[in-house]
């Protein structure tokens, strides 16, 4: 086959050098515009810089992939490198198909980038210039001409300083670049076809599933591929040509890639599934997202909302006091905060960032946002001032009950990033069902999370079990102050962590102005004195303006917190399950209360340091704090849509073990044991 491509591409040079280019209704060449771009432009030395290689065929022509298919040819490329400098194979993303006379042809249409890494010497110093020669096959429908681009461009030794809006561009190109599969995957050939079983979540779609083969001439590139499920795989069975040892390709799902090796195997015949929406895959993701929020209630990360619950229980508790509709109101501001996080979620993948759930708090303004509301909250409690809700909550709440919605709409706000049991695999199916579906998971959460509150609402049996209503409150309100401000020392300790010293103290700042605005507020209400807030509002615009002074702060190597663990990187990774050693890969935020919990209360515990240290156990720790494209795909690979991630290799294992959200000392004893 090989030398029949050979031969048919001759001839379609002759005829694109025989017959003048401006006859055929085409200007001359070149057809393709490359520019070749480096993600830093001052790397550290001995660091390794991903180089992008930009092209865009004119139009009505097209390029070819790696494997172009049954006409074409791949493109060569020839460096130019500094002496120690090494540049690894191109990244492909996924490429389009384009049948011509028969002929299936792997091709690109419009503008595509391939990425590669370009690894540079530990000695090297100065400006160091980068060229490569690309030699390329560029072809319409009728005409194909080879085309030669000389690129080049410089990079000077530094610091290693990515701009974010470089970052940003290059992660968007990252992104649609076929992901490794981290299961195995295997083929068949019977008789005349060839059956490639690959894993896949039965509970996830498949659209426009197509495998694109990089081992040469296995299938016939025209043959129409048959995709089925089998429980929790794809088989797509399509015409065979020969029988590799080892079957290299990319399956494309819905625009995005899998890279995969199958290796020989029994492949049975899968039964044809419906093509339909996922509707039971939908009900079951919805039921394990309502009991995921139900047990959010009793997690960590919730604990300080609870006062603001207790205050509403007990005034459910008075019959007078409408609790159905306190009940209603509450559940609304809950549902709608999910739902609007999570619209908003969906709608940030589909214009291709790469967000999971728990983004809003990747942004330090955000946190300082949600410190002067906590801080408002706790002096609230404790008495500093009267005003539960702002009045425009009050006058735009059905009948009054602004309080209820806004504790619903806060309590979703601040408690929905913790993930806990059921919750993590509900959200990561929301993320790829979809929208409709997803934002009916993203409603269930909301749903649980106010379950109780609404049963006690329409249920007078359980709002018999309250104590009744007294005086006891005022005391129960001033000492319910407590969790809130350690909610809001803790935010300022996030604020910290990802604004720096100069962040931290600017929230501190903006807390004492707020505060003081709230002092003076207060003492005008005991005071009987009209439009009490009037004079402070200057004092708490002043603070929110300090939003705007907050700016992450830069990406620095901070100390591991346990001895002897390194930053994650899915490189590291591979190297580190080359050399045989069981890996224990945890990915945490600084603002998520339960991945802390887990920490200081197993993971950095004497006792897991010494037997993860006594087992040889490599420790990898993805910070999700400020958010970062490369773990958030990697945490989506493994069907979660944030953190806590914890993932536990076992050598020779080709599949991590996914441990439960809340560890146990014992539990990673055990496994450092090897039991």
């Amino acid at each position: 086959m090989a030398q029949l491509r050979f031969a048919l591409m001759s001839l379609l040079f002759l005829v694109g050098y025989a017959v003048p280019a401006t006859a055929q209704g085409f200007a001359k060449g070149p057809h393709v515009r490359s520019e070749l771009v480096a993600e830093t432009s001052t790397p550290k030395p001995g660091s390794a810089v991903t180089l992008a290689l930009i092209s865009t065929p004119d139009p009505k022509w097209h390029a070819y992939w790696q494997n172009p298919g049954d006409a074409g040819l791949p493109a060569e490329a020839k460096w130019t490198l500094p002496a120690g400098a090494r540049a690894e194979a191109f990244r492909y993303p996924v490429p389009q198909r384009l049948l011509i006379a028969g002929l299936m042809n792997y091709v690109y249409e419009g503008t595509f980038v391939r990425l590669t890494t370009l690894h540079i010497p530990a000695d090297a110093k100065g400006t160091l210039p980068i060229k490569l020669k690309l030699d390329y096959l560029v072809c319409t429908d009728t005409l194909c001409v080879p085309e030669k681009a000389d690129l080049e461009t410089s990079i000077t030794i530094g610091d290693g300083r990515i701009e974010p809006a470089t970052r940003a561009k290059f992660d968007g190109w990252r992104a649609k670049l076929p992901r490794p599969l981290s299961a195995p995957a295997s083929f068949q050939k019977e008789g005349g076809t060839l059956r490639i079983a690959v894993p896949y979540p039965a509970d996830a779609p498949a659209k426009d599933v197509y495998f694109y083969p990089l081992t040469a001439d296995t299938i016939e590139y025209a043959a129409p591929q048959t995709v089925t499920r089998d429980g929790d795989r794809l088989v797509i069975a399509t015409k065979a040509r020969a029988a590799p040892r080892a079957l290299e390709g990319v399956l494309a799902i819905d625009g995005q890639g899998l890279q995969l090796t199958a290796t020989a195997g029994a492949v049975p015949v899968a039964k044809v599934a419906s093509a339909g929406t996922p509707w039971l895959a939908a009900l079951g993701a919805f039921a394990a997202a309502v009991l995921g929020g139900l047990i959010l209630n009793v997690m960590p990360c919730v604990f300080p909302i609870l006062s603001l619950k207790a205050l509403s229980l007990a005034k459910a508790n008075q019959d007078a006091g409408s609790p159905r509709a306190e009940a209603l109101a509450y559940t609304a501001g809950v549902v709608l905060v999910c739902l609007a996080l999570g619209g908003l979620l969906l709608g940030l993948r589909a214009a291709g960032a790469t967000v999971g759930w728990a983004f809003q708090l990747q942004d330090p303004r955000v946190i300082l946002v949600l410190l002067l509301l906590v801080a408002g909250i706790a002096f609230n409690l404790a008495g500093l001032f009267e005003i539960a809700t702002p009045a425009i909550v009050n006058r735009t709440a059905s009948k009054g009950h602004g309080g209820a919605f806004a504790t619903g709409a806060l309590a979703a706000f601040i408690a929905t990033p913790c993930t806990g049991p059921f919750m993590a695999s509900a959200l990561g199916a929301a993320l790829v069902l979809p929208w409709f579906a997803g934002l009916a998971i993203f409603g269930g959460l909301g749903l649980g999370i106010a379950l109780p509150f609404l049963l006690l609402g329409f249920v007078p049996a359980f709002r018999r079990m309250l104590p009744k209503p007294g005086a006891w409150m005022a005391t129960m309100r001033h000492i319910l102050s407590i969790p809130m401000f350690l909610t809001a020392l803790a935010l300022a300790w996030v604020l910290g962590k990802q604004a720096g010293v100069d962040g931290m103290t600017i929230g501190l700042a903006a807390t004492l102005l707020a505060t003081l605005g709230l002092w003076w507020a207060g003492a005008r209400q005991a005071k009987g004195r009209s439009r009490a807030w009037l004079p402070a509002m200057p004092l708490l615009l002043l603070a929110l303006a300090g939003v705007g002074l907050v700016h992450p702060a830069p990406a620095g190597g901070q100390p591991a917190a346990m001895a002897g663990a390194e930053p994650f990187s899915e490189s590291r990774l591979a190297e580190l399950r080359a050399q045989g050693r069981p890996v224990f890969a945890y990915f945490t935020a600084d603002w998520c209360l339960t991945c802390k919990v887990n920490e200081k209360g197993a993971i950095e515990t004497a006792p897991v340091e010494r037997a993860l240290a006594d087992g040889k156990v490599a420790v990898l720790v993805g910070d999700w704090t400020n958010g970062d494209a490369a773990l958030g795909r990697f945490i989506e690979a493994h069907n979660r849509a944030g953190v806590p991630l914890y993932l536990w290799y076992k050598p020779g294992k080709d599949t991590p073990e996914v441990l439960p959200q809340v560890l146990t000392q014992d539990l990673l004893t055990g496994l450092a044991k090897g039991k």
